[in-house]
């Protein structure tokens, strides 16, 4: 019942039955976090967690208001006021190896408005850095023509860059060194760095590939060109991430999935879902009225060595990189779009949604059991996709068709009353998520807090003498 009134309801019926919500029984005897605590810090939806060292995270969101604290205790460490409208990125610039000043620096894009010279209010982009040990302000710039969507940091060469309706490249010392000219007036949602000084940037439905030119003694200007653009994606990304030295990832809204090569931008795979916008017919046409416009957009990814795991709608698929084919999948692993994923180290993954809930999964390989088929086109969870009109097919092909792996509900934790934006992991302190209830929760390992208080009580009475006094 809780979940219900967190989520919004049950989808309706005729949808449920065809893909049921997972539950998971009270004890969840697999489920490490039996403790959490609710830290309270701002006043509107927190979009966004980093973390800065092993024992420190940034939190920021739509207040405006970066504030940094401590992972093991919950305390806040520093509240960085300095953007007045919502803040649309946040990264960490770390500092160079052998550099004199070792303090990290922390990267805030917001949507501020600023007076320009033509007395117009324009909404500009301001971008703030901050000393994450001080909480100073070390610079601001305010000289964007447009709200900065995505931040990077590209640490080999000591420089960042942001893009918005262009792509700019700064230093550290938040010089311009270059910028393209006007890309699109819907702005770069997405960017990540690949080989060869380059980056490639989500621009709409298209990627398109920029190469740095790197000052050298014949020329000391930088500059960006712009070297390709791939059309393969049919609607707009919303996921773009490096999976390895060799390839990396994108998602769309119809929820394409495609691996390119890092390195000649050539199509590795592609997973498709064949969207026929036409009218269906019978339980088909029951689906469609039922089913959500995001119901197959790819929000996220994470990986391994092996799989990339993408958040697809509301459900999970693990998508493995040598077969090329997905291997396990969960087409309701929430009551709405899962918004983030992460991959643990013993093969557990984590979703949050906008549900409220934030889940634990583990990743099994099916011992006994008949192996499920996965549709053609394997996000086209709800029937829309090319019918196979042949009679029967290649027994090799049918088998090409099938899961080998279960994604297993281990955990489930209620503790947020709205949607659940992203979280992070640390491995000594737990599970640290944030939400647009204004809220950050740190999710504790129950079994390792009672061990280190204990520990710690025992060390208090052996200072006091009191351990021996008691023995």
């Amino acid at each position: 019942m809780l979940r219900w009134l967190i989520g919004g309801g049950r989808e309706p019926q005729g949808l449920a039955e065809k893909s049921p919500l997972q539950t998971i029984g009270e004890e969840q005897t697999q489920n490490p976090y039996t403790e959490l605590l609710v830290l309270k810090a701002h006043h509107d939806i927190v979009r966004f967690l980093v973390q800065l060292d092993d024992y420190r995270f940034a939190s920021a969101g739509d207040d405006g208001v970066v504030v940094v604290w401590n992972a093991q205790t919950g305390e806040k460490l520093l509240e960085l006021n300095g953007h007045t409208q919502k803040i649309t990125a946040l990264i960490t610039f770390p500092c160079l190896e052998g550099c004199d000043e070792k303090s990290q620096l922390i990267l805030t894009a917001s949507a501020d408005k600023t007076v320009i010279i033509s007395l117009n209010l324009e909404e500009r982009e301001i971008a703030i850095v901050w000393n994450c040990d001080t909480g100073r302000q070390v610079q601001k710039v305010s000289c964007f023509q447009s709200t900065v969507k995505c931040l990077t940091v590209l640490q080999r060469l000591d420089i960042w860059l942001s893009g918005g309706n262009d792509l700019c490249v700064w230093n550290r010392k938040l010089d311009l060194l270059c910028k393209t000219s006007h890309l699109s007036d819907t702005g770069i949602s997405a960017l990540i760095e690949i080989p060869k000084n380059c980056v490639v940037a989500a621009v709409g439905k298209e990627l398109i590939i920029f190469r740095l030119v790197v000052p050298t003694e014949g020329s000391l200007e930088w500059d960006i060109l712009e070297v390709k653009r791939l059309l393969d994606h049919q609607d707009n990304i919303l996921s773009l991430a490096n999976v390895n030295d060799l390839s990396f990832v994108t998602g769309s809204h119809v929820g394409e999935l495609i691996i390119w090569d890092i390195l000649d931008w050539t199509v590795q795979a592609c997973e498709r879902n064949f969207w026929d916008p036409s009218p269906q017919v019978d339980t088909q046409q029951e689906i469609k009225l039922c089913q959500k416009p995001n119901d197959i957009s790819i929000h996220h990814f994470t990986w391994d060595e092996e799989n990339v795991f993408a958040a697809v709608g509301r459900g999970l698929y693990v998508y493995n990189l040598q077969m090329k084919r997905v291997i396990a999948c969960q087409k309701t692993a929430h009551d709405s779009s899962v918004l983030h994923v992460a991959k643990l180290p013993n093969r557990q993954l984590i979703s949050c949604s906008e549900d409220g809930s934030v889940r634990i999964w583990e990743l099994r390989e099916k011992q006994q059991l008949a192996a499920e088929p996965v549709p053609t086109g394997f996000f086209n969870m709800w029937g829309f996709g090319k019918t196979n009109k042949q009679a029967s097919q290649p027994v090799k092909k049918q088998q090409e068709n099938v899961t080998s792996c279960l994604l297993e509900l281990v955990g489930d934790l209620i503790g947020h009353s709205s949607s659940v934006e992203m979280f992070l992991y640390f491995e000594d302190h737990g599970l640290v998520t944030c939400s647009a209830d204004h809220l950050i929760i740190l999710w504790k390992n129950g079994e390792r807090e009672s061990r280190l208080r204990s520990l710690k009580l025992f060390q208090k009475l052996e200072e006091n003498g009191d351990l021996y006094l008691a023995v």
